[in-house]
């Protein structure tokens, strides 16, 4: 994923997207374009989204654009959004160089505040690693006066994809994947405990699974870890995010930190929806006035952007499925 991702996300929304999907992704399949792809909740870029229900309210926070480090939009309904003119992110912390940030994960925290753990640059490093900014408001502004990141594994590639779980006593942890695509290793998803203020680790990573399947291609990523039932579900993203072969996956588990059995097949892809989502993945799982709703970009027609999708979801299976 590593560059690409914020490269595609900047040049869609300059119109100069189609040429450089077709230099680094390749062209998708027309026999994929399917002219009952789904209609997008939010139709414009807003990719791997990550949501908070706060209230009446679901905030929903994505990749950046040229005008934003990390966008914002709320809905009321699940079915109309609203993106906003304001950054929740204005201003990076020294860390962290800007053009790259990616797939915000919040969380709000016991006191009241609010956390935004995202993704950027390292400038020491140069590779991509995990941040956390705070605000009393969940539209932000969040800021941050780290001097360094979160989590950044350099030896691992780097940190990208954070998400926020707790386990069945209520402790905390962080989730994310080591950026091990980039630079020839494993993509492994780990969690690892946070401290009651969102602010720091307290113990080392677990990792929970890697790439094992051949639909999987490469890597793993975007995890979200839910609890339900008695277990855990852990999905995650897995493939190419650039065309059709991006997936949505699941795994499952008694325990947060595994041993995690993964389903055979993907939940979420372009073949299994017979086209009516291109390239699916960048999911999060939320609770909202009493139903259950995935949300995640898939790719337009033309493979420009990536618009959200809100769906309703059921239970079978211990796993989620898409109600339409």
């Amino acid at each position: 994923m590593t560059f690409r991702r914020a490269a595609l996300a900047t040049g869609a929304m300059l119109g100069l997207v189609a040429g450089l999907v077709g230099c680094s992704a390749g062209s998708p399949s027309t026999s994929e374009s399917s002219p009952s792809i789904a209609p997008f909740q939010i139709d414009s870029d807003f990719p791997d989204p990550g949501a908070l229900v706060v209230g009446d309210t679901v905030y929903a926070y994505a990749t950046n654009t040229p005008a934003a480090n990390v966008q914002v939009a709320t809905s009321g309904d699940m079915k109309t959004w609203k993106v906003s003119d304001q950054d929740a992110l204005p201003t990076l912390p020294s860390w962290a160089l800007p053009g790259k940030t990616w797939a915000p994960g919040p969380a709000k925290l016991a006191d009241g505040r609010f956390a935004l753990y995202f993704t950027a640059s390292d400038a020491a490093s140069k590779y991509q690693c995990i941040g956390v900014a705070f605000a009393d408001k969940p539209e932000g502004p969040f800021t941050s006066t780290a001097d360094k990141p979160l989590v950044c594994p350099v030896d691992e590639g780097g940190a990208i994809d954070a998400s926020v779980t707790a386990d069945a006593d209520g402790q905390r942890y962080l989730v994310w994947k080591n950026d091990g695509n980039c630079c020839g290793f494993d993509t492994w998803i780990s969690a690892q405990p946070l401290s009651p203020d969102g602010a720091m680790l307290t113990g080392e990573p677990t990792k929970l699974i890697k790439q094992t399947e051949s639909w999987e291609g490469k890597l793993v990523e975007a995890p979200v870890i839910v609890h339900h039932d008695d277990g855990f579900v852990l999905l995650y993203s897995a493939n190419d995010y650039g065309n059709s072969s991006y997936v949505t996956g699941a795994a499952t588990s008694a325990s947060l930190l595994g041993p995690y059995t993964k389903a055979k097949e993907p939940l979420l892809s372009t073949s299994g929806s017979k086209g009516r989502y291109l390239g699916p993945g960048g999911e999060d799982l939320i609770t909202f006035q009493g139903r259950g709703w995935m949300l995640f970009h898939s790719w337009d027609e033309a493979f420009a952007y990536r618009g959200m999708h809100a769906v309703p979801v059921t239970w079978r299976d211990g796993l989620p499925e898409l109600s339409s």
